[in-house]
């Protein structure tokens, strides 16, 4: 008996509606990721403004103090009024405001009167300049601090956020100071304070250019892979579905409706793993290609990159949810052996010499060995990825105050010292691709096991890394 076309089309429709609801699902997922990436975008340029207002008014308050200390209490009783025309008194109204910004992203600065004229700026050839100050300026008289965005660009690239130029302009009332009073002063003048934050506003574009590149490859992969399965399925059935007697359907039919739900469950678990499916179908299509056209580069990025984006999740998990080590009596020694063995190609590659000098009659230590491992590990890779090509790192192993004492000095450039006292804070990094959590598991592990680490930079140049271990007691 031949199958009944009507009901072989019948024997689709679920499928069909499985395909349906699955591709409408990636296309609801791609469509939240795409909005959720350009609210997060919207959110960090808010931040933004907010973190340079916030910055702004501190200059302002600043330089409100340093004005009225420096330069409107030795005007006053000097010459007994305030003349910023005289040339004596802008030379020392513009020192005084230089210096107090010097050093700091600051623009442009104008000062208004009372009467809305600017009696000071950065651009002396606006100076004298009438009715320049704006609603913006009249606020400020009146006590209020307001900040203003001003950008310029072609419509295309204000409507992208891309502009050629973002500035944030700061107007707040200039006041005389009053020793020990908790209400504030007469209002003298308004200060208009510009900061340029241009490359700001261009580095949170190339982020918003990653999340959208990132999402968009991740939902076309993870789209092609359930094309794939769903043109198999509908194959399978089609096949079967002519091939098998109207007596047997029923049979056909529950083990496709079970075909289904097990396709279903796989779906669902590639869909909640989508990195581990990205990077196995990367390296069959590399073996492919291969074959093919060995220049192509495109599979070898991928698995790559889900590598890496695994190793960053791999990270945050160990930071986040910190093992308990597994603490037995042991010599340090020979886990920085262990260490070292494993990066001979890196550091020969790197043409990095590594120089290990231990003390005599060394005791042991409570240790977890995998643990420690990968402390001395990420140490050891940071030091040689900031010597970069030729050097030497030396390892010290001694014992001290009944501490064993592990101290790691390489021959590289060393940590600039305004970031020194945040290198431990979580997500902190200056590399392109680092995370910023390595440093924060090292710190980890060295304090899992009741010990102590510092980071500071050489006398002889360099960074050192001091490691300290209690030595291990046994109770008589």
């Amino acid at each position: 008996m031949k199958s009944n076309p009507s009901d072989h089309q019948n024997r689709l429709k679920p499928f069909r509606l499985v395909k349906f609801f699955t591709l409408s699902s990636l296309i609801v997922i791609f469509a939240g990721a795409i909005i959720l990436s350009a609210l997060n975008i919207h959110w960090a340029r808010q931040m933004q403004i907010e973190k340079s207002e916030d910055y702004a008014l501190l200059l302002i308050e600043n330089l409100n103090h340093q004005i009225f200390l420096q330069f409107i209490i030795p005007t006053v009783l000097k010459h007994g009024n305030i003349h910023l025309r005289e040339s004596d008194q802008f030379e020392l109204m513009d020192k005084v405001v230089r210096s107090t910004l010097h050093s700091f992203k600051v623009d442009r600065v104008n000062i208004y009167d009372l009467n809305n004229t600017i009696s000071y700026s950065f651009d002396r050839e606006i100076v004298g300049k009438e009715n320049a100050g704006g609603t913006y300026y009249q606020n400020a008289l009146a006590g209020q601090r307001r900040t203003r965005l001003e950008q310029r660009g072609h419509f295309l690239q204000l409507f992208f956020g891309i502009p050629d130029e973002s500035k944030i302009i700061t107007y707040a009332p200039l006041r005389a100071e009053k020793p020990l009073a908790r209400t504030p002063g007469p209002i003298l003048g308004v200060v208009e304070l510009v900061q340029d934050i241009t490359s700001e506003y261009q580095a949170i574009y190339r982020v918003q250019i990653r999340v959208v590149m990132t999402s968009t490859v991740v939902m076309l992969t993870l789209f092609l892979i359930l094309l794939l399965v769903v043109r198999r399925g509908e194959g399978i059935i089609e096949k079967r579905a002519q091939e098998r007697l109207k007596l047997k359907e029923q049979l056909a039919r529950a083990k496709h409706l079970s075909n289904l739900g097990e396709m279903t469950a796989s779906i669902s678990h590639e869909i909640r793993n989508p990195l581990g499916i990205i990077k196995s179908s990367a390296e069959l299509l590399q073996k492919k290609v291969r074959q093919i056209d060995p220049a192509n580069p495109m599979p070898g990025i991928i698995v790559e990159e889900a590598s890496r984006l695994n190793d960053i999740i791999t990270n945050f998990l160990n930071f986040a949810r910190p093992h308990q080590p597994d603490l037995h009596p042991g010599f340090l020694e020979p886990v920085i052996d262990k260490t070292l063995q494993h990066l001979a190609f890196e550091s020969q590659e790197h043409a990095i010499a590594i120089e290990k000098r231990c003390d005599d009659d060394l005791h042991e230590v409570l240790i977890d060995r995998d643990m420690l491992h990968q402390a001395l590990l990420n140490l050891l890779l940071n030091a040689i990825q900031a010597i970069k090509k030729a050097g030497r790192i030396e390892i010290v192993l001694s014992e001290r105050d009944n501490y064993a004492r592990l101290t790691v000095q390489d021959s590289g450039p060393g940590v600039d010292p305004r970031i020194l006292n945040k290198i431990w804070d979580p997500f902190f990094t200056n590399k392109e691709k680092g995370t910023g959590l390595g440093l924060g598991i090292v710190k980890q592990i060295i304090e899992a096991h009741d010990g102590k680490i510092s980071i500071d930079n050489a006398p002889s140049g360099g960074t050192i890394v001091e490691i300290s271990l209690p030595l291990f007691q046994e109770i008589e």
